[in-house]
């Protein structure tokens, strides 16, 4: 017995010694989770990227400062000109040239504190600021019709339209500022859908790789089209019987497993993802599993409207692998085109009646 376990002591020595090595590699080679750019190599490079990272943090914070700067410049001039509008409206009238117009005056003061306050409440910038485009297209068309009055005094009200003109191209400015601040700010929906389709993962891989065929299974979109061998053109409708275009980018490609893509920056929709292509148990077909992260256009005012039209992400995504799956497994999606349904409401019918279940 002794010499059979001087045998197992001896043999296992050389495994013990083999699997040193590989215990002592370099961790400054390897990859940081959550991290694309890996450890840095000495103290001055790590040194380097951090002092990065903080000139990009204050960068975004200094932005972010001067749009609620602007905000609320934006509201004290809306509250300031609606105070003399309720205050003054007839000696308002006379220097603009429009006569006596009281009771207008007074609702076109109230609209202005109202737009206002909203913008000093720092909550939905893009949506007051143009609010306060809105609110000049009004001022324009009421300019518009007091000139033609009997006691219009045409030269007052010429330098008036001039002077709204001013007003409404630098709130159009500020209002596409504070809207790109908005949806920058807009939180992150996070999408997580699965479904075992009976074809081996390199068929799906192939067939979801060729991005033409993903409109034969994702009815939101209306063409795919591939501009290089990793970039490719998106259009898709959206709520309402809109629709969108993007730019996306192919980021992980590992053929029969996954597929990574983002969008490209300033696209009307942004989100990235991964498509993973697994074998289920038992050799049972393929399991594919989306992990996707989406911001909605109007953050989370807009994810609430796009769910009441059946537009929203985890909806999209889940009845795109219902359909995948058919495809597949069939050669066809089934639909429910022509059989009765409880499922529709009449709104749903006539906004979305076109497209396949």
């Amino acid at each position: 017995m002794a010499t059979d376990h001087t045998a197992q002591a001896t043999s296992t020595a050389p495994q013990a010694e083999s699997k040193q090595p590989a215990s002592e590699s370099p961790q400054s080679e390897t990859a940081r989770p959550g991290s694309a750019r890996g450890y840095p190599r000495d103290y001055a490079e790590w040194e380097e990227e951090e002092s990065e990272w903080e000139a990009e943090v204050a960068r975004h914070s200094r932005l972010h400062l001067e749009d609620r700067q602007l905000a609320q410049v934006l509201g004290w001039v809306s509250i300031g000109l609606g105070l003399v509008e309720l205050a003054a409206p007839r000696a308002l009238g006379r220097a603009i040239g429009v006569g006596h117009h009281p009771i207008v005056l007074r609702l076109l003061g109230l609209r202005e504190i109202t737009t206002g306050i909203g913008l000093l409440s720092e909550r939905a910038l893009g949506d007051w600021a143009w609010a306060r485009v809105a609110g000049d297209a009004m001022d324009l068309t009421l300019l518009g019709a007091a000139s033609r009055s009997s006691d219009a005094e045409t030269g007052k009200i010429a330098l008036t339209t001039t002077a709204v003109l001013g007003v409404t191209a630098f709130d159009t400015y500020a209002a596409r500022r504070l809207t790109a601040s908005q949806s920058a700010e807009a939180p992150q929906i996070a999408v997580t859908e699965a479904v075992t389709i009976n074809e081996t993962p390199e068929v799906v891989y192939e067939f979801w790789r060729n991005l033409e065929n993903l409109p034969l299974f994702m009815h939101h979109l209306e063409s795919v089209s591939a501009t290089s061998e990793r970039i490719s053109h998106w259009v898709a409708t959206a709520p309402a019987g809109t629709s969108v275009e993007w730019d996306s980018e192919l980021i992980e490609d590992e053929p029969g497993r996954r597929l990574g893509w983002r969008t490209l920056p300033d696209s009307e929709v942004t989100h990235e993802g991964m498509v993973s292509f697994e074998p289920a148990p038992g050799g049972r077909g393929t399991v594919v599993r989306v992990d996707m992260l989406y911001r909605p256009p109007a953050g989370k005012v807009g994810a609430r409207i796009a769910r009441l039209f059946g537009e929203e992400p985890s909806v999209q995504v889940k009845e795109d692998l219902r359909r995948l799956k058919q495809l597949l497994e069939t050669g066809e999606v089934a639909t429910t085109l022509g059989q009765p349904s409880g499922r529709r409401s009449l709104l749903g019918r006539i906004m979305l009646g076109r497209r396949l279940q």
